[in-house]
């Protein structure tokens, strides 16, 4: 049994219940934060998130409350499970009960719109200098809240931090790999929810699995090059957090990306589809920013492309797929 800690979990979204259910089952004292007041304080009392992770019964002995200063206090490790759209808000907020210079791991995937900043910048800049990892990898919380066998990276600049992740997180139904490729994690993990969205049109328009594949392995080329572009290890996008994470994203009947492109592919219209939703869909706004940030390097990324186009309403599915088919004839290892 690891040393005893206490974790600070933010968020109580699906992922964010699901670690804090994991770190409490290693013996860990957890406390987990939400903001909506009234429903925190009905899953503390039912001991259930039905919301966001339904028939999952959470321990007496996790903390659940909206008290930020009491989730935070004394805490040995942060974790960050709040949506990207929101974490600056938020963790500016926040950030007055957060102990100075505790470390934290981020598990938000996406970009922030106009500032292009990842996750783990947002942290830094809203709470302070601190150490900072990030954990993706192929990792519905359904399944990790439910034990089923996982495996995911955690990356940072401080491999004492990847250690303590690793301490605190792990266990036999939890496997978790190191890297320090922070870059590279976090990219993996705002892109290919933008791929999994342009999988679910794959879904919604009937185009069969030869079509799906095809969608996945260029999927993957776009998401490497654009890593390559801004220094991330091509070896990276090869792992968890790029294939794996990808795959998941992309095959799932639990992935609301992909569930988006579903509809989409179906003909509804983008705002009824969000208007439904009670889970965020990340790739819905990370579609704008990840073209941003490939255009500012030069990097083609043509079905990232059509995908932001969907999303704004500037082209039909059927349309984007006789763009993609019929662009120009190259070589598979074309940098573009």
């Amino acid at each position: 049994m690891p040393d005893r800690r206490i974790v600070c979990v933010l968020g109580n979204g699906g992922f964010g219940t699901a670690l804090a259910l994991v770190a409490a089952r290693n013996g860990h004292d957890v406390r987990l934060w939400g903001i909506d007041v009234p429903y925190v304080a009905e899953t503390a009392r039912t001991r259930e998130n039905p919301r966001y992770l339904p028939g999952v019964e959470l321990p007496r002995d996790l903390l659940v409350t909206s008290d930020a200063a009491a989730a935070a206090r004394g805490a040995g490790l942060v974790v960050s499970a709040v949506p990207t759209q929101y974490l600056r808000a938020t963790m500016t907020a926040l950030a007055p009960h957060v102990p100075a210079g505790v470390p934290v791991v981020s598990v938000s995937k996406g970009l922030e719109n106009g500032t292009l900043r990842r996750p783990s910048e947002i942290l830094v800049e809203t709470l302070g200098a601190r150490p900072v990892a990030v954990l993706s990898g192929p990792s519905h919380a359904e399944e990790v809240a439910r034990g089923g066998p996982t495996s995911v990276v955690v990356a940072a600049a401080v491999p004492q931090l990847v250690e303590l992740v690793q301490c605190v997180m792990a266990n036999e139904r939890l496997r978790i790999y190191a890297s320090d490729d922070v870059l590279g994690v976090e990219l993996a993990a705002a892109v290919k929810n933008v791929i999994a969205i342009a999988a679910g049109v794959c879904d919604g328009l009937g185009l069969g699995d030869n079509a799906k594949a095809a969608l996945i392995t260029r999927g993957n080329a776009e998401i490497t090059r654009l890593g390559r572009a801004l220094g991330a290890r091509p070896e990276t996008f090869a792992g968890l957090a790029g294939i794996g994470d990808l795959i998941t994203t992309c095959v799932s009947r639990h992935g609301r990306n992909r569930g988006v492109g579903e509809r989409l592919g179906r003909g509804e219209r983008i705002e009824d589809i969000l208007e439904s939703m009670v889970q965020v869909a990340e790739g819905v706004r990370t579609a704008q920013s990840v073209v941003d940030v490939a255009r500012s390097v030069g990097v083609e990324m043509p079905i990232s492309e059509q995908v932001r186009r969907m999303l704004r309403g500037e082209q039909r599915p059927r349309e984007a797929l006789q763009e993609l088919m019929t662009r120009a004839p190259k070589a598979e290892r074309d940098p573009a």
